[in-house]
C-alpha cells in the first residue's frame, strides 16, 4: 500500500531508500545538488559497489562542489536528460515519487509532498514506477565530470558576463518625485528598487547561503505581486511588467 508523505516524510524516507540500497540505486531530478548528509548517504552505498545512477535535466544546476565530489566517486553514473521534470528516487525494493528536487534548498526550506512505495506491499505499482524509470534512463545521455565543468563554466561565465552588463547600462532615477520603491523577491517587503539587489538584507543572507541565480522567487521586485516562480535574482521582474520599469526607471 502507497504511503503519503509530507516535507519531513519525503527527507526522511529518501534517505532511509538511500541506505537500504544493495543492489541498485537510481535518483532522478531534474536539480542535482547534494546535502552533505545525503553525500555521506551515497559514500557509504559506494563502498559496496552498487549500481547508483544520477539522472538531471538542468546542466547549471552542479555547482563545482559537487562535480568536485562525484568525480572522486567514480561508481556513480551521471545521465542528463533534456526534458526531465519528473522526480523519483528508487533502489531494487521502494520508491519515492515526489515534488522534491535532489536539491539543497528544496530539502531545507520549500512544502513538499510525495508517495512512498514498496515493492513488498505494492508489487504492482512498484512494477510501474520501475518500467517508467527504466524508460527515463534508456532516453538519457551519459555525462562525465570533466565535460559537464566546462559547460558549466562556460554558462556561469555568460551569465554573469550579461548580469554585469545590465547593471553597467542601467540607469536609476526617482519617478514623479517619488521614492524607488521596490519589492524583496523573496518575502514581499519593501527595499529600494535596485536590479542588483531584489532581496532585502535577511532574505540575502538566507539566498546566500545557496547562492543561485536561477532559483525561483516569490515576488516580483518592480510590482510586489506573485510571481509563482517566475522571478529569480537574475530576473527579478515578471516578463509582463519589464517594459513599465524600463520607463519608470530608464533601464
Amino acid at each position: 500500500m502507497a504511503e503519503f508523505l509530507d516535507t519531513q516524510g519525503v527527507s526522511y524516507y529518501l534517505k532511509k531508500l538511500i541506505n537500504n540500497a544493495s543492489d541498485k540505486l537510481y535518483l532522478i531530478s531534474p536539480y542535482l545538488q547534494l546535502n552533505n548528509q545525503l553525500k555521506l548517504s551515497l559514500e557509504d552505498r559506494h563502498k559496496f559497489s552498487i549500481d547508483i545512477i544520477l539522472i538531471y535535466g538542468k546542466v547549471t544546476d552542479i555547482n563545482p562542489e559537487d562535480s568536485e565530489w562525484l568525480k572522486n566517486m567514480l561508481g556513480i553514473k551521471l545521465m542528463f536528460h533534456k526534458d526531465l521534470h519528473a522526480k523519483c528516487y528508487f533502489n531494487e525494493k521502494e520508491a519515492i515519487v515526489t515534488s522534491m528536487n535532489l536539491y539543497m534548498f528544496s530539502q531545507q526550506n520549500n512544502v513538499e509532498m510525495g508517495i512512498y512505495i514498496s515493492k513488498e506491499t505494492d508489487e504492482q505499482l512498484y512494477k510501474q514506477v520501475a518500467d517508467e524509470v527504466d524508460r527515463i534512463k534508456r532516453g538519457s545521455e551519459h555525462r562525465t565530470i570533466s565535460v559537464q565543468k566546462v559547460e558549466i563554466q562556460k554558462e556561469e561565465k555568460s551569465i554573469k558576463e550579461l548580469t554585469k552588463k545590465k547593471i553597467e547600462n542601467k540607469e536609476t532615477k526617482d519617478f514623479k518625485g517619488s521614492k524607488n520603491t521596490g519589492y524583496c523577491i523573496r518575502t514581499e517587503t519593501e527595499i529600494p528598487f535596485n536590479l542588483e539587489k531584489p532581496f532585502s538584507r535577511e532574505a540575502y543572507k538566507e539566498w546566500s547561503k545557496n547562492g543561485d541565480i536561477k532559483y525561483p522567487e516569490n515576488y516580483c521586485h518592480f510590482s510586489g505581486e506573485p510571481s509563482y516562480g517566475e522571478t529569480c535574482f537574475y530576473k527579478p521582474i515578471l516578463k509582463k511588467n519589464w517594459k513599465k520599469a524600463q520607463e519608470k526607471y530608464d533601464l
